[in-house]
């Protein structure tokens, strides 16, 4: 298996990043100004102690300091607009893999991802949107589109801190994994020998074995599960799924379609069962992982059929994520 190519080096539009995050920052320390000044001047004018001149004079310094503020506000508001629009207009560009970034080149261009970007860009400059822009695509980066031997897909990231970072189910340290997660790894215990559930949640070095983990959409507002759905983002990983589907002189892949919404996209895809290795179940959740996930055997099934189409060795070695493997 060819190594997978290095991310791209830290940029301008990186560096842009850092002072959209850091304007967004200091306009909520403004905000928190201002309003610790009214509470301070509500006092004042209030005292029995001061004159009436003396509290005219701090009405009107305050008056004067929150329309400053105010001011400083719409300034910070602008760059930080400006610095988020510079990084959405380029993200495809610096954190997009080029086997995809060339395959998907006209999608960036139509209509409904532009709205896409609109909106994103919007939800960006008023909101707290996960994955971090520069992880949105990190599964392109990890998996190149001529290496993808599984897809295994998602429905949008987690939405809380430390969580998402751009491949379905996946969390980085020190988070440690998710329900569903968990339930991943006591299948992999049952389907291959010697695997061994990690405490650690980041499913990066198989994603560079070939394992696809995409969510249906690739962004979410923090702390509001399904926000961004319907936005434009199923219609461009569909997509990406047609291009895996399309791979001329390939052998096929394996799809993992777990709930129905991974079974709904998967079937409106058409997936050629002749070339291709669609498996089903309940989704990994605690809440259905009992009604047909636990025992499915998919990981078993996979590497089999991997290795029936790839050649002998060509399954994917899931011990790279144990505990006691470094």
């Amino acid at each position: 298996m060819p190594k997978t190519s290095e991310p791209p080096a830290q940029s301008a539009d990186s560096e842009m990043l850092v002072l959209a995050h850091a304007v967004k920052a200091t306009t909520r320390k403004a905000s928190r100004t201002a309003s610790s000044s009214v509470v301070v001047a509500a006092a004042t004018a209030g005292s029995t102690k001061r004159g009436a001149s003396t509290k005219k004079k701090e009405l009107k310094a305050f008056s004067n300091k929150n329309l400053d503020v105010t001011a400083n506000q719409s300034t910070i508001s602008a760059k930080s607009r400006e610095a988020i629009q510079g990084i959405l207009d380029t993200l495809e560009v610096e954190t997009m893999h080029e086997s995809w970034r060339e395959a998907l080149a006209a999608e960036f261009t139509k209509p409904y991802f532009k709205k896409l970007k609109q909106y994103l860009l919007e939800e960006s400059v008023s909101q707290t949107v996960y994955p971090p822009m520069e992880q949105i695509y990190s599964w392109s980066r990890l998996t190149p589109l001529d290496q993808v031997k599984v897809v295994i897909l998602g429905q949008d990231p987690y939405h809380d801190v430390g969580q998402a970072h751009g491949l379905s189910f996946s969390v980085l340290p020190p988070t440690k994994p998710p329900g569903s997660l968990k339930n991943i790894y006591k299948q992999l215990s049952q389907d291959i020998p010697g695997f061994t559930p990690p405490s650690s949640g980041d499913l990066t070095r198989v994603a560079e074995l070939g394992v696809l983990w995409l969510n249906t959409s690739l962004t979410v507002r923090a702390h509001k599960a399904g926000s961004h759905s319907k936005k434009g983002w199923e219609t461009f990983t569909a997509e990406v799924l047609r291009k895996v589907l399309a791979r001329e002189d390939h052998p096929g892949v394996v799809f993992m379609a777990w709930g129905l919404p991974a079974q709904k996209t998967c079937d409106a895809l058409g997936v050629d069962a002749k070339k291709h290795l669609l498996l089903k179940s309940a989704h990994p959740s605690p809440l259905s992982a009992h009604k047909g996930f636990l025992g499915n055997e998919h990981f078993k099934k996979a590497n089999e059929w991997l290795e029936a189409k790839y050649g002998n060795g060509s399954g994917i070695n899931w011990n790279v994520l144990n505990s006691k493997q470094k």
